[in-house]
């Protein structure tokens, strides 16, 4: 191989090691061209679930845009102000990169369907939720995802209501709540559901199996949710209603759930 050859070798191997580095920036640069929604997969899908994790809402990166995904995005979205689909748009992509590079997804506050201001919410240091001496509200662990310490928050904003068979059904906002009614107020303030559910609902609802931070226990007769070590429940020892439970409850014969990532 005479100079000139091995000068051209070399200066070959120098591009493909440019082009090879710049590739990952090239991808990211185009993140957010298309529309993503559920039923997508690929590259975007795995970009747009590490920025919304860089952005304080932690998702699992899989490359698939899934109802668990979708849930994340719409949290995003009300935190950002956002039209609240679940789809994520050229204009969310943009936002949520810009949110990624903060590392916050901003004051998260949803209105009033059960969101709430992020650093509002009170957090102990331990490892579970700790429950106040008269019941009415839970601490969140610090630690906790975000979604869990919203679950937590819009749980709280309950406990001085009463046991109402079919409240929360009709509207999120009620006088009253059933079991499912209570689940469903505490899920969705998390965002991770957009229309209530019966006890029976819940036993299809989200993975199979306990959850690392929250699990639905779901059968014909009965729904309650456990959040962070915490059981969220209507019936229990003391008076009915949405409260949190010191005692343990039966799982017999329940439907055990739980939200995907969590």
């Amino acid at each position: 191989m005479n100079n000139q050859t091995t000068r051209r070798v070399r200066a070959c191997a120098v591009s493909a090691g440019l082009i090879a580095l710049l590739l990952p920036s090239a991808a990211h640069a185009r993140f957010g061209d298309d529309t993503l929604q559920v039923g997508d997969r690929g590259r975007d899908v795995k970009i747009a679930q590490r920025y919304l994790t860089r952005a304080g809402i932690r998702t699992t990166v899989d490359g698939v845009y899934g109802r668990g995904t979708a849930s994340k995005v719409k949290r995003f979205e009300r935190a950002a102000d956002l039209t609240v689909d679940g789809k994520l748009s050229p204009s969310d992509a943009r936002e949520l990169k810009a949110a990624a590079r903060r590392g916050s997804a901003g004051d998260d506050d949803a209105g009033g369907n059960g969101g709430a201001e992020a650093g509002a919410i009170p957090q102990n240091n331990g490892d579970t939720a700790t429950i106040s001496s008269d019941g009415k509200t839970a601490v969140a662990p610090a630690n906790a995802p975000d979604e869990v310490k919203q679950a937590i928050a819009a749980a709280n904003r309950i406990t001085d209501k009463p046991y109402k068979y079919g409240g929360g059904h009709g509207d999120f906002e009620d006088s009253g709540y059933d079991c499912s009614g209570a689940v469903s107020y505490a899920l969705h303030g998390a965002g991770l559901l957009d229309k209530p559910l019966d006890s029976t609902g819940f036993m299809s609802w989200g993975q199979s199996g306990e959850g690392e931070w929250i699990t639905v226990y779901g059968k014909s007769s009965h729904a309650y949710i456990v959040i962070a070590g915490a059981r969220f429940d209507t019936s229990g020892e003391g008076e009915e209603g949405p409260r949190w439970r010191d005692e343990p409850a039966s799982t017999s014969g329940y439907a055990v759930r739980h939200p995907e990532g969590l």
